[in-house]
């Protein structure tokens, strides 16, 4: 019994130390996942645990990174407290909504002079407000409320930081404690930690802010805004980079940074690793250290060499030359090269752990931009390269109409911010996360004329519906009828002919009164007599009378066929969303005089097609009404024919697509067309439209229309066949 205890002993032991020299690093590995499990899952990667993952990096490199030390969950919490004492903010508790239902949705700006300080970005932000249809000069008007003081810049280093504001908001009797106050600001926090402490109480006002942390962010109230430069443009602002031509999507880089590195202080980690993923071929990531005064004081032994390769490459030529462009955090979690990848077309792939994205409760990130983590900076070069060509190509077109759409303009960011707080009070009445994410975006989808998308006519092709197979002709009468030989009653006569004529419409915009209705041709159809203004702008006034889709906007001296008319709005049901129509118009830039021309003589190419005699969708009339801003619709009463170019400029801004023309069988002819002498009527006509081309560009920053060299005409038109064969006989000239 001894001996066998002996030898159980020595097998045991021996079990023991082979287990220990063969098996001891599995057991050690063991323990550290059972001890360590939870941290190592929340901070995977460890760079300095070498036995477990291949470093591609110096560990003491990465670990020793000069950042300050990260604060404690508490911490922050009592730190973002500290900044917004009304972090329990909703539009419910801090937003007063009745302000905002006798006058509905309108923004006072508090009055401001030449001499206040203030940055050009904030003065172009006032601007945008003070001009667009929000704006009221009356406080007792108004729903929300914006500061004559510049917040944008709340660095106290800076030489734009507005002292004293505390002092200065506590004397305004508006204010309120900052109930229904909107603040803009771009930089908050200074050097080291970069906090969002703006240095003053905001109380309840909402905070539209760059470089928002989703922990001090407060959904529902709050609006993440883009950073963008003093430079950005007031309005219009420059097209997106992507062309028919770029396709395919793949570009001669695969994955592109060059900008600062931070050699110390909070953002300096991830820069600091960039040059990891640098491979000289498809992958470009240049940094230079030589940037602020005392750089040469902290740089490493990388420097020189970084700041040699930094100057190898031209950063807009890699900008247009790259699918996906590295957006990393700098000492903000926001930056300039947001906008700019967009811009270009270069498909952001975002490192800013805690960034709340602009516009993140409308527009949805995630078909637009790659959100990585900077934690995980290696494995952005393989996730990038098993993106599809197809999914990398919806990248790049999404990028292309969130960029034209909400960032290119001031004017855009604005109206951008205002809308998503105006869809916030009529959450009934708002749109749809859709609306904001598809081709035109938001801004000219309003939730006032409906919330379907059906019921616009730029979505008919995605909603798999069609316009309704009626219109409503709408006719805009100047003249006393006197007989019934005038124009206007034969015009009445051969619309109300059209087997997809619903009703006709005569807009009485004459001093004197209408006939009675006995004096008017019997038609097949409802006819309705509007009274109307003397103003040209109330021929697009939404009036609740037009019930179809299509409407034919008509002027009195118009001269059109029943075959005419049928062959247009069949044609218009194709193009439920572009103007048709049968005069047409075109522009030019004339390098000479640096302004553009407009002509009226026929040629093989055309840009407007004029409302005297043209199908369009109902829903334009709400947009010109209720979208415009009231200074172009005044500009359109002051300068005659000047109506149906703006029309047409509004729905190529839509669009960005060219209008429909049909055959005609006569040559319209407009009342005073004549070009023998500059004193005719014609040629006063002539130079008002141009003078209204060049103030509309002006008020859009940009020209919008789009010309084109296609006529639609029947099948069969012209041919030698029998004319009974022929479906619109009458188009042809006898």
């Amino acid at each position: 019994m001894q001996t066998r205890k002996k030898y159980i002993f020595l097998t045991f032991l021996a079990s023991w130390l082979l287990l220990f020299f063969f098996g001891g690093d599995q057991l050690r590995r063991f323990a550290f996942f059972s001890s360590k499990k939870a941290e190592t899952l929340r901070n995977w990667p460890r760079w300095a645990d070498r036995s477990l993952l291949k470093s591609f990096a110096d560990a003491e490199e990465l670990e020793g990174d000069g950042d300050p030390p990260l604060q404690s969950p508490k911490a922050r919490r009592a730190a973002r407290l500290s900044v917004y004492k009304k972090s329990r903010c909703r539009m419910e508790t801090c937003f007063d909504f009745s302000r905002c239902e006798k006058h509905g949705f309108k923004v006072f700006v508090y009055p401001w002079e030449k001499g206040d300080p203030m940055s050009d970005a904030y003065l172009k932000i006032l601007t945008s407000i003070e001009k667009s249809r929000y704006y009221t000069p009356n406080p007792e008007e108004a729903c929300l409320f914006v500061l004559n003081i510049d917040t944008l810049d709340r660095d106290h280093l800076s030489a734009q930081y507005v002292r004293n504001i505390n002092e200065k908001i506590r004397g305004f009797p508006l204010w309120n404690d900052g109930r229904n106050h909107l603040i803009f600001n771009l930089y908050s926090g200074t050097w080291p930690n970069y906090t969002e402490d703006l240095g003053f109480d905001i109380g309840q006002a909402i905070l539209a802010k760059a470089s928002f942390y989703t922990e001090s962010f407060r959904p529902g109230f709050d609006v993440s805004i883009p950073l963008f430069s003093k430079d950005h443009p007031q309005k219009g602002g420059e097209r997106g980079w992507l062309y028919q031509s770029s396709v395919p999507p793949k570009k001669k880089y695969l994955l592109v940074f060059k900008g600062k590195r931070y050699l110390t202080g909070i953002g300096s980690s991830t820069r600091n690793a960039l040059h990891h993923i640098h491979n000289g071929k498809d992958i470009i990531s240049l940094t230079t250290c030589k940037h602020g005064k005392d750089w040469e004081k902290h740089k490493d032994a990388r420097c020189d060499k970084d700041n040699v390769d930094y100057e190898k490459f031209d950063y807009q030529e890699l900008l247009r030359n790259s699918t996906f462009c590295i957006i990393p955090r700098g000492r903000r979690l926001g930056s300039f090269r947001f906008l700019e990848a967009l811009q270009a077309a270069c498909v952001p792939v975002l490192l800013s752990d805690g960034w709340e994205l602009p516009f993140s409760e409308a527009i949805d990130w995630g078909k637009a931009a790659v959100v990585g983590s900077e934690r995980l900076l290696l494995q952005i070069p393989s996730a990038v390269r098993c993106i599809r060509p197809e999914r990398v190509l919806a990248f790049q077109q999404q990028t292309q109409f969130l960029w034209d759409a909400y960032f290119s303009s001031v004017d855009k960011i604005v109206h951008t911010t205002l809308e998503i707080i105006k869809d916030r009070l009529l959450p009934h009445r708002s749109r749809a996360r859709f609306f904001w994410n598809a081709l035109p975006g938001g801004l000219l989808a309003l939730p006032d004329f409906s919330t379907r998308g059906g019921d616009f006519p730029f979505y008919y092709l995605r909603q798999g519906s069609s316009p309704s197979d009626k219109f409503t002709a709408l006719i805009r009468a100047v003249s006393p009828v006197l007989s019934l030989s005038q124009p206007v009653l034969r015009l009445i006569q051969a619309v109300s002919g059209s087997q997809y004529c619903a009703q006709i419409l005569v807009l009485w915009s004459c001093e004197k009164p209408p006939p009675p209705r006995g004096k008017w041709p019997q038609t097949a159809v409802p006819l309705t007599v509007i009274h109307g203004r003397t103003k040209l702008s109330d021929r697009f006034f939404p009036y609740a009378a037009i019930q179809t889709d299509a409407v034919l906007s008509l002027d009195e001296h118009s001269s059109l066929s029943t075959s005419e008319v049928d062959f247009a709005f069949v044609v218009w049901r194709s193009f439920p969303e572009r103007i048709v129509g049968f005069p047409v118009r075109s522009h030019s830039w004339d390098a000479g005089q640096q302004r553009w021309g407009f002509a009226s003589e026929w040629t093989n190419e055309f840009s407007i097609v004029l409302t005297a005699a043209a199908f369009y969708h109902r829903y334009y009339h709400s947009l010109f009404t209720d979208y415009l801003p009231a200074g172009l619709r005044d500009l359109v009463d002051r300068l005659a024919a000047c109506e149906d170019v703006l029309m047409n400029f509004l729905v190529a801004a839509v669009t960005k697509l060219p209008p429909i023309k049909v055959t005609q069988r006569k040559q319209h002819k407009e009342p005073g067309d004549q070009q023998d002498t500059a004193a005719s009527a014609g040629a006063r006509r002539f130079s008002q439209r141009q003078d209204c081309l060049n103030q509309l560009v002006d008020w859009f920053g940009y020209m919008p229309l789009v010309s084109s060299q296609l006529r639609l005409d029947p099948v069969l038109f012209k041919d030698q066949v029998s004319i009974l064969r022929k479906k619109y006989r009458h188009l042809e000239k006898p």
